[in-house]
């Protein structure tokens, strides 16, 4: 019923977005300004001052949402035009909870380094980008190659997922009594986001004196647990094990969960059944966020002794939703004026977006607030305006 309905106001709507003006254009005058020839004064300023583009033209505010469509939600590598609509998602939530401008743009192209070239070639109009929904390893080597372009770039199914996890896991460990620094975590799913978990959780790259690193991360794919006794990982993989896997332990996703505190899906549905939460530590805690089936109903797995359970979907407690973290995050920089998004502004977001909630309002069924909750961004966006400026 909710692709009936949605296919509906899609079709309805032609789209969910659209440009508008933000002057008039009722008479002559109103043309001379917006137009010729006031126009040419405002170039010139520009062209005198580049960073007067902030202030005089649409970049100070607005951030290119870019797409290759080739890792589209649960969907897969379904085309740029086919992404288009998930692109437009993308921007009504930056204007609704960021009073930011997103502009959605798809690119053809299969090559990794035309993808580059391309968003390099067009990055002057813009204050940022957000990088979504391109397949890993490429989205990896996109990010990395355009953060010298003088504004922020950020991959949100890597970081915004990454973030909004640790602000989930923190109140978790708030609500059940664990420890963070003593968690043993399985991760389902080595590609960008489990990557990008991975990473924050272990604090690879981050601040120690910010970030605290679980004891023990084990990362599974479609053939079980990442080790040094496979034959098959690409490098990608192979660079996983330099920092998770320290005892080597090889064997299926179900080894894996054995006596393990969380278990962290980005993978797909139906993979966790009642004995698999079983066989972990006492009240463990479940994120199983694969769309739009998760790798295990949260009923199952309350049943079965989980503590806390979260999904991506808006239908259950505990919505692991990028919405909180990226329009906030993108308001802070452009605020900030900032050049790039570094891990301490990441964690900042996270820290943020954790303690957003009061120790009263915290509970098993409610570790982060709605996504719909419209102060969330002010806040994320302020912690993360902080941290930009300590570190300009």
């Amino acid at each position: 019923m909710h692709y009936k309905n949605s296919i509906k106001l899609h079709e309805e709507r032609r789209g969910k977005w659209e440009m508008g003006s933000k002057v008039s254009l009722e008479s002559q005058e109103d043309l001379s300004l917006a137009y010729t020839p006031g126009v040419a004064g405002v170039c010139t300023e520009i062209e005198h001052d580049s960073n007067r583009a902030y202030s005089l033209s649409m970049k100070g505010n607005t951030v290119a949402i870019i797409s290759d469509g080739t890792a589209v939600l649960g969907l897969g590598n379904i085309g740029p035009q086919a992404a288009l609509p998930v692109m437009e998602g993308k921007a009504i939530l930056f204007k609704r909870f960021a009073d930011v401008d997103g502009v959605p743009i798809v690119i053809d192209s299969k090559s990794t380094q035309h993808l580059i070239e391309t968003i390099r070639a067009i990055s002057p109009g813009f204050g940022g980008i957000n990088l979504e929904d391109i397949a890993a390893p490429a989205c990896f080597e996109v990010e990395e190659a355009l953060q010298d372009i003088g504004i922020p770039v950020f991959h949100d199914d890597q970081h915004g997922t990454a973030i909004v996890l640790l602000a989930a896991l923190i109140n978790a460990a708030r609500v059940t009594g664990k420890s963070i620094a003593d968690m043993r975590v399985v991760i389902n799913g080595a590609g960008a986001a489990g990557t990008a978990i991975a990473r924050l959780l272990r604090c690879i790259g981050h601040d120690k004196g910010m970030c605290t690193p679980v004891a023990e991360l084990l990362i599974c794919d479609t053939k079980g647990i990442i080790s040094s006794s496979r034959t098959d990982l690409n490098d990608e993989k192979k660079k996983l094990l330099s920092w998770t896997n320290s005892a080597n332990i090889s064997g299926s996703l179900a080894d894996a969960l054995f006596g393990a505190d969380v278990f962290i899906g980005v993978s797909k549905a139906n993979l966790l059944n009642r004995d698999h939460i079983l066989s972990m530590a006492p009240k463990p805690i479940i994120f199983a966020m694969a769309n739009p089936v998760p790798e295990i109903m949260p009923d199952i797995a309350k049943e079965a002794g989980a503590a806390v359970v979260g999904t991506g979907r808006s239908d259950f407690p505990n919505q692991v939703n990028n919405c909180l973290a990226f329009p906030g995050i993108f308001r802070g920089a452009l605020d900030a004026r900032a050049k790039t998004i570094s891990d301490s502004m990441k964690l900042a977001a996270a820290f943020a977006l954790a303690d957003y909630l009061s120790a009263d309002e915290l509970s098993v069924d409610r570790v982060l607030p709605s996504a719909l909750d419209r102060g969330v961004a002010s806040v994320v966006a302020r912690a993360v305006y902080d941290q930009a400026k300590k570190e300009s």
